[in-house]
C-alpha cells in the first residue's frame, strides 16, 4: 500500500511561517499556531511543506488502507488560511455561527485573515474538533 504523501517532517515551522510574504498573513499564522497549540496542549510540527500540524493520530479505513495525519492543523493558501477540523462534532454549528467572516467546507474552515474571525470561537472548535478526532480513533 502506497504511504501517505503528507507526513510529519523534521522542518522548522518558524521557517515555513518566516517565508510567508505578507507581514499581516505572516503575522496571522505565528498567532494561530500559538492559538491551535494552547488549545490543543500539542505543539507544532511541519507535515509536507505546507500543513502546520499540532497532535498526531491513527485511522484505519474499513478498506484497509491506514495511515498516522495530524489531529488538526492549518496552511497559509493563496487567498485564505486553511484550518483543518474534524468533519462534524457537537456544538460545531453553534460555534461557526458565532466565529465571524468565514467558509467552512466538510472538513476545511477558511478565513481571510484572522481580524475577521473572534479567536475565542476558533479556539473552541480547533480544541472540540481536536478532542472529537482523539475520542474517535482512541
Amino acid at each position: 500500500m502506497a504511504e501517505n504523501k503528507t507526513q510529519a517532517t523534521r522542518a522548522s515551522v518558524d521557517e515555513y511561517i518566516g517565508a510567508i510574504a505578507d507581514e499581516s498573513r505572516r503575522h496571522d499564522c505565528a498567532t494561530l499556531s500559538k492559538l491551535m497549540a494552547k488549545a490543543t496542549g500539542q505543539p507544532p510540527t511541519m507535515w509536507g511543506t505546507s500543513i502546520v500540524g499540532f497532535g498526531s493520530y491513527h485511522y484505519k479505513y474499513e478498506s484497509g488502507r491506514e495511515g498516522d495525519s495530524c489531529l488538526t492543523g492549518f496552511s497559509s493558501r493563496k487567498t485564505d488560511i486553511s484550518i483543518y477540523l474534524t468533519a462534524g462534532f457537537p456544538g460545531r454549528e453553534a460555534l461557526l455561527e458565532k466565529l465571524g467572516k468565514h467558509k467552512m467546507a466538510k472538513a476545511c474552515l477558511s478565513v481571510r485573515k484572522l481580524a475577521d474571525v473572534d479567536l475565542k470561537v476558533l479556539a473552541q472548535l480547533v480544541s472540540r474538533s481536536a478532542a472529537e478526532r482523539k475520542r474517535r480513533h482512541a
